[in-house]
């Protein structure tokens, strides 16, 4: 050691080092307006896009109420835009693939929440505390050898 410590007030400016300060998340938009994010949910990948507009879902090329004809899939998908309180202002437009309906549905959901936040980064907070940020990472388990399922045996019978 080359220089010896005496006080607290030396080892406080021994160690001092410049506060790391919070990421600044800026907005980020193609050339066309738009804001772009990939949205993952089981084994479905979605693509969306938004720009400002009157509220216009497109999904698959396919109107949001033909697509997810279910009541509770589109609750799932407005779910982001009711936290933001930005429920009529932009179009949306998603490619969806893999997985099924509900899987297709969180997808949307995690893509639109983040490109709500490329488009206006003040959303983050708001949207990450809901947990519409984070990717659920729950899949199927595998099937195991010796098993019928996953974890389910065959049925058992003493003779």
């Amino acid at each position: 050691m080359a220089e010896t410590i005496s006080s607290l007030q030396d080892l406080k400016s021994a160690t001092a080092e410049p506060a790391v300060l919070a990421p600044v998340h800026v907005q980020k938009i193609d050339k066309y307006g738009r804001a772009y994010a990939t949205g993952k949910r089981k084994n479905a990948v979605a693509r969306v896009w938004i720009k400002p507009g009157p509220g216009k879902v497109t999904v698959n090329g396919r109107e949001l109420e033909v697509y997810f004809a279910r009541p509770v899939l589109r609750m799932i998908l407005q779910q982001p835009l009711g936290i933001a309180n930005r429920a009529d202002q932009y179009d949306i437009t998603v490619t969806v693939a893999g997985g099924g309906l509900s899987g297709q549905a969180g997808a949307v959901r995690h893509g639109l929440s983040k490109a709500l936040t490329y488009y206006e980064p003040a959303l983050r907070g708001p949207l990450k505390k809901a947990g519409f940020l984070t990717r659920d990472s729950r899949v199927v388990e595998r099937k195991k050898y010796g098993k019928r399922k996953a974890r389910r045996s065959f049925q058992f019978s003493k003779r």
